[in-house]
């Protein structure tokens, strides 16, 4: 009975340890990418990136607002979209769109 009771700790122990191991890992390694600029997302997705429910571009001129389709590469990806909102200047859900 007790070899069975040290064989289960140790066995726990060892998860333990893994989870933590490669969770932390795993982690560091999820967090989104920000980019420096709209060239530097171009050579990466040439579309630029959206907010997952973003299906059109709205594009503004003259006054009167549009919706276009999408162009390009478009990573739809909301932790990579609001790691680079900055970029967003229309404020549409799409970072450096192609109009």
């Amino acid at each position: 009975m007790r070899t069975f009771r040290t064989l289960g700790v140790a066995a726990a122990t060892t998860v333990l340890a893994a989870s933590v191991v490669f969770g932390g890992a795993t982690s560091a390694s999820a967090a989104p990418k920000v980019y420096a600029n709209c060239t530097a997302v171009h050579k990466v997705y040439s579309g630029g990136i959206a907010k997952k429910s973003v299906t059109k571009n709205r594009v503004t001129s003259g006054g009167k607002t549009t919706h276009r389709a999408l162009k390009g590469t478009v990573k739809k990806d909301d932790a990579l979209y609001k790691a680079n909102k900055k970029m967003d200047r229309d404020g549409d859900g799409i970072a450096c769109e192609k109009s």
